[in-house]
């Protein structure tokens, strides 16, 4: 069986929707996990910050544009009178659902519960129109089976178990439709996966149904070697490493989330990127197979801010590392880069909430440089220190660009460097060039 996730734009209209079910409706079986209808979250957002505002009528002015802008999706949708008159029977009940929270207080809880209308409605519209197609196909309610524990993580005993009971409960279908990102925590409210959203909840459910495959539909044709954005000629790489598509994923590359592509490693199960625009196009494969020697790809991490504790005191002072750390540790703020000298050390966060109270606390320890709208580079391919030469092609393109801070050794599979954001593009070209082309 093979777990196949489609993006908001994949399902974002009507047209859309017909042509993911071309590409799903071939005889085999699967589990299709699918996003909400693109725009639809935002919206969602919108309508909850109208209720938290106890803007009530904004809130419902929103959701009766949302409602209209669905009628019409339906419209389009089924070919039918009766299964028109059905999906709009569904999205009354879904948006008196709505309606009804303008009449409560209003707090996070409800608020998750808010945003989990945007899968609920494309997976049962999108049921509804396999139905009038006459595919064998059913609804397997993520809330169902699908839980974080108490540390907000995935608990996959729960979720194994309880896919498993679902499915054992009708066997015979072709196709099972599921949504992607809700879930339920361990209190039972609804809640969501947060980080990777949809491609995480994919990559839970082919870990536990032991998938041959799980695949990602977005608009791109697989993971590039450099960020098109920015970049003219990038192509996307055929086959990545777990650890090469993590860390690019991590580094800038958006098509996938560094969380989610974890529980498919951790079983082995490759993960294949592919375009719902193009379908034929053959995209990325991930699994544990690796190009021997080959930089793959180049990635871009944008909003760096640089820390640098400069001390006197850290010269052979036993535990000066640790009292650095524990301190972003108290903030929750996590760390990016590190770099290391006799008399000081570097590192870069992503995250600058807290930034002036954890300069306060550093203070305590040495000077303090901060550098701010800094960018982190990454290198990615296989790297290890005995395949010589790479590290100067990666340095030698860069000659030309001030570099902040360098970080190689922590992983075989990249080299990174801390430049300055005005630099970006210059150095993304410099690196394409000098690598690829």
């Amino acid at each position: 069986m093979k777990v196949l996730k489609f993006g908001g734009t994949s399902v974002g209209s009507a047209a859309r929707m017909k042509d993911v079910a071309k590409l799903i409706c071939d005889g085999e079986q699967k589990i299709v996990v699918l996003s909400a209808m693109s725009g639809t979250t935002n919206s969602l957002v919108e309508i909850s910050d109208y209720l938290y505002k106890n803007n009530r009528a904004g809130a419902l002015e929103r959701i009766n544009a949302l409602e209209q802008k669905y009628f019409d999706v339906i419209d389009e949708l089924y070919s039918t009178a009766e299964y028109k008159a059905e999906g709009k029977q569904v999205l009354k009940s879904h948006f008196e659902y709505l309606r009804s929270f303008s009449k409560a207080v209003f707090t996070l809880f409800e608020e998750k519960a808010i945003l989990a209308e945007g899968e609920l409605l494309s997976t049962t519209i999108f049921q509804l129109y396999l139905k009038e197609k006459g595919e064998n196909s059913a609804l397997l309610p993520a809330l169902d089976y699908m839980r974080i524990d108490k540390n907000a993580e995935p608990d996959t005993n729960y979720i194994a178990e309880n896919l498993a009971l679902q499915l054992e409960a009708q066997p015979d279908k072709t196709i099972y439709i599921t949504q992607g990102f809700i879930c339920r925590n361990i209190y039972g409210e609804i809640d969501n996966l947060q980080r990777g959203g949809s491609d995480y909840s994919a990559s839970l459910v082919g870990a536990a149904v032991l998938a041959d495959e799980i695949q990602i539909w977005t608009d791109i044709d697989g993971m590039h070697n450099n960020d098109p954005r920015i970049v003219e000629g990038t192509k996307p790489v055929p086959v990545l490493h777990f650890e090469e598509a993590a860390e690019l994923a991590y580094f800038g590359a958006k098509i996938l989330h560094p969380t989610c592509i974890l529980p498919a490693k951790l079983n082995n199960i490759p993960v294949r990127l592919l375009n719902t625009m193009e379908p034929k196009a053959a995209g990325t494969l991930i699994s544990t197979q690796i190009n021997r020697g080959k930089i793959e790809a180049v990635a871009a991490k944008d909003g760096i801010t640089a820390i640098k504790i400069k001390s006197g005191r850290m010269l052979l002072a036993h535990g000066f590392l640790r009292k650095v750390f524990e301190i972003f540790e108290s903030y929750q703020t996590s760390i990016d880069m590190v770099t290391t000298s006799e008399v000081g050390v570097s590192v870069s966060i992503d995250n600058a909430k807290r930034l002036d109270e954890i300069v306060n606390d550093l203070k305590k320890f040495g000077t303090v440089t901060v550098d701010k709208d800094m960018v982190i580079i990454c290198v990615v391919g296989d790297m290890p220190y005995e395949n010589v030469g790479f590290q100067a092609r990666v340095v030698n393109a860069l000659k030309d660009i001030p570099v902040r801070m360098v970080s190689y050794g922590g992983s075989n599979y990249n080299i990174s460097f801390l430049i300055n954001a005005t630099d970006k593009k210059r150095a993304l070209n410099a690196l394409s060039e000098s690598l690829f082309n």
